[in-house]
């Protein structure tokens, strides 16, 4: 899956790196590849289904 990042550079002199498309996916680094590992880790989380979501989880696939 590719996704878009958008990283810039916070008040504070670190890196801050958010994810558009998922609403609150937020982190930071002191350094631009120490934001996009944090970013990646945080991204991971994001998507990771919670233990009871996966007994009664169905994937479709639609066209569009």
């Amino acid at each position: 899956m590719n996704i878009k990042i958008v990283i810039e550079p916070g008040e504070d002199g670190y890196f801050v790196a958010h994810v558009p498309a998922l609403k609150s996916c937020w982190s930071q680094g002191k350094t631009r590849e120490e934001a996009l590992l944090n970013i990646r880790e945080a991204i991971d989380l994001y998507l990771e289904p919670e233990p009871d979501e996966i007994q009664d989880r169905e994937v479709v696939e639609l066209s569009v």
